[in-house]
């Protein structure tokens, strides 16, 4: 059960302004688009841009589901493995590489294999990464500005696991496999 306001279908200034660009991109409004956009326009509109940004980094649709599906998994945000396991089969994950990415088990792709080994390192740690885990990255392929790049997408799904676990959203995608 949803914890924060949520106003749909009743949302007025910039918040409907945004709800009708996400649906017409999306075909409808995530709820947890609702729930940023009904409580902070100006969050929902950051998290938007930032993700059309992330889209111009160096790294592909299927590196950036691959960080998202791993950040999701230690952040344990049932909202965005759900959203995001769809997302990876439209990037062209498979399912095992989805699997994969989540819990850090290799999914026959050496690279990715590598880059969700990194984000779960760098997600599930404090303080300063041992440099053995950037080596890993960096051994695999990674450049130093995919490293960064990899620190965006990370940020950008950090965000909106805090919030859905926040507000505990409630799934309006399929629910994402054990």
């Amino acid at each position: 059960m949803s914890r924060l306001n949520a106003l749909g279908s009743n949302a007025t200034g910039r918040a409907a302004e945004l709800f009708a660009a996400v649906k017409a991109k999306l075909g409808k409004v995530p709820n947890a688009y609702d729930a940023i956009g009904s409580n902070s326009p100006v969050a929902l509109e950051a998290l938007l841009n930032f993700d059309a940004k992330l889209a111009d980094t160096s790294l592909s649709k299927r590196e950036i589901e691959v960080i998202k599906l791993a950040v999701s998994e230690v952040s344990a945000c049932d909202y965005c493995l759900a959203a995001h396991t769809l997302a990876g089969k439209a990037a062209g994950l498979s399912a095992d590489a989805i699997l994969a990415a989540r819990r850090g088990t290799p999914g026959g792709d050496a690279k990715l294999d590598a880059l969700s080994t990194f984000v779960r390192d760098v997600t599930g740690s404090r303080g300063t990464v041992p440099a053995p885990v950037v080596d890993a990255v960096k051994a695999a392929g990674y450049t130093d500005a995919q490293v960064v790049d990899t620190i965006f997408a990370i940020s950008s799904i950090t965000f909106t696991n805090l919030v859905n676990r926040i507000n505990d959203t409630a799934l309006d995608f399929p629910k994402a496999p054990a």
